[in-house]
């Protein structure tokens, strides 16, 4: 080692400046310079047995402090990721992929070749920069040190903009191993996405006043403008008396679940998405993902059917129903500035007519989606995925959630009681986000002066794909509860070659679906450093839950569930 000041010390030396606490990687040899520099700067390095895991404990972690920052401008809520060279970046294109759907405010990086080695192909060689960039907001890689301070402070304001997401960097060897006199530039002030234009709020105003049944669809940008935004969509319902639900695919709490207007998240089902969409006036705020998994037969929303579009994604707004009023900026401001345009332009009498409504339509879906997850299975001494739920809020109401559990997702979303702030889950689809997630947002938690219990609530196949998560949390000493939701098959699977194909399931072989022989959840969990245990009774649940979140350090629950 040299007394040298180099990239890789520039490199930690301005992540410190930002705010950044942690480093999530897996190490490789072109990464050893920053390794090194880490080592010696109060940054932690958090060790991920796989890349993917590192980009999952990174996003979870910056999701979780970005709830932190909206009552704490001091907070940088940027998670950073290290990975090594291309086929490790490639390993973290998964979990890459979800943050840009959850819009985790993310910066990865990755080391590469010296840039007057490449021509040789040597070994672990590839194009990184494209390779990330479908994924990201910016992707780029610094080709000399004197750009290193510019591109960094870049890339961490792109990650935090609205509408926040991942960026990636490239680090070259011989960048990381050149010497530097440069120091780190500030980082600057973070803007929002502004409050809309003044004609279409006006506009998007007289169609609310106008409206017979207003329906507000509440989506995840709106949970990640902040607190104040959902208290400006709690705001807005009541003046208007419109309904409400969550987005498809909703992957945050927009508006709370206990509120009279409240009806339910939309589930991703043709049917029950088309008819609690059925208006004549559909508020679309701060929505990304609200279409079914597949394609369906007819539209969800009928062409005649008055659309208001909002969000600081200016692709998300018009993207998949004609917008009549279009406002792009900060959601919450927005929904502020409608607040000011409808007040005292709607009656009392309108108000309570629409309420009237609201509670109809809101009986109906009560009768309509609160089976989800009771099963049939009466013989069935395991417990069903809503008596897990159900216990599960009795036993840790106020924890902080991470989800993941695919097809118990919904018995959680129509069952618990969630406040904003409370809830994170894989928006994205593919598995192997929430566990190490979950690590990430122990790790956040750990930061704040008095930290909430943190529960992974995973699916078994899920579970299987970064069971080796447990391993960081483990060595990192996190408080975390996991709780796999265990059916022993991919579940979403059959049910989606059922309405996919048609018929019963004894018509179908399922081939590659089901875990025979069945993984033994508990001792991989213990094999990496968990306390660890499995229910296979209802009333067990609540006390090995309760026990496992008065254990400090990492505990897994693997319980027992049927169809």
């Amino acid at each position: 080692m040299t007394g040298n000041y180099t990239g890789a010390d520039l490199f930690t030396d301005a992540l410190e400046s930002y705010g950044v606490d942690y480093v999530f990687g897996n190490p490789g040899t072109t990464e050893l310079p920053i390794i090194e520099a880490i080592g010696t700067s109060d940054l932690e390095y958090v060790l991920g047995l796989h890349e993917d895991i590192a980009v999952g404990m990174a996003s979870g972690y910056a999701q979780t402090r970005r709830y932190h920052a909206h009552h704490d401008d001091s907070i940088t809520p940027v998670g950073v990721a290290n990975l090594h060279i291309a086929p490790g970046l490639a390993h973290g294109l998964g979990n890459l992929y979800a943050a840009k759907i959850t819009g985790a405010p993310l910066v990865v990086t990755a080391g590469n070749h010296s840039t007057d080695f490449r021509h040789e192909e040597p070994i672990l060689s590839g194009e990184l920069v494209s390779m990330a960039e479908q994924f990201c907001k910016w992707s780029d890689e610094v080709l000399n040190v004197a750009a290193l301070p510019t591109m960094l402070r870049r890339a961490v304001r792109v990650a935090m903009t609205p509408p926040t997401g991942p960026v990636f960097l490239g680090l070259p060897l011989d960048v990381m191993l050149a010497e530097t006199d440069a120091e780190p530039e500030r980082l600057g002030a973070i803007p929002n996405a502004g409050s809309g234009d003044p004609a279409q709020l006006e506009h998007a105003a007289d169609l609310l006043v106008e409206a017979d049944n207003p329906v507000l669809v509440v989506g995840d940008h709106v949970a990640r403008s902040g607190a104040a935004a959902v208290d400006a969509a709690v705001d807005l319902a009541e003046a208007t008396g419109a309904r409400v639900h969550g987005e498809i695919l909703a992957s945050e709490v927009d508006f709370p679940t206990d509120h009279d207007q409240w009806v339910s998240y939309i589930p991703p089902d043709e049917d029950l998405a088309r008819m609690l969409l059925e208006t004549d006036t559909v508020v679309f705020a701060g929505c990304s993902t609200n279409t079914t998994l597949t394609r369906h037969e007819e539209a969800l929303v009928d062409s005649e059917t008055t659309c208001i579009h909002l969000s600081d994604d200016d692709w998300q707004v018009g993207k998949n129903q004609p917008a009549d009023a279009a406002i792009v900026g900060d959601p919450g401001l927005i929904l502020q500035g409608l607040l000011e345009r409808v007040q005292g332009r709607i009656s009392e009498a309108t108000v309570d007519e629409r309420l009237e409504h609201v509670a109809g339509v809101k009986e109906m879906a009560a009768t309509k989606l609160g089976s989800i997850g009771t099963g049939d299975a009466e013989d069935d001494p395991r417990v069903s995925k809503a008596e897990l739920v159900d216990a599960m809020e009795r036993a840790a109401g106020d924890a902080y959630v991470v989800d993941e559990g695919i097809t118990s997702k919904y018995a959680m979303l129509a069952r618990w009681d969630l406040a904003p702030e409370q809830y994170i889950s894989n928006k994205g689809g593919g598995l192997g986000y929430g566990l190490p997630a979950s690590v990430g947002a122990a790790i956040a938690e750990s930061q704040r002066d008095d930290p909430r219990d943190v529960v992974g609530f995973i699916g078994d196949g899920s579970y299987l794909y970064y069971p080796h998560s447990i391993y960081s949390a483990a060595r990192h000493g996190v408080d975390l509860t996991v709780v796999i939701s265990d059916n022993r098959n991919y579940r979403i699977l059959k049910d989606n070659t059922l309405k996919l194909m048609g018929g019963a399931e004894d018509d179908y072989a399922f081939t590659g679906i089901d875990f025979e022989p069945a993984v033994d959840f508990v001792q991989n969990a213990q094999s990496h450093g968990a306390r660890a245990e499995r229910i296979e009774t209802p009333d067990e649940i609540e006390g090995a839950l309760e026990e496992a979140l008065a254990n400090d350090g990492v505990d897994v629950l693997d319980v027992l569930v049927h169809d």
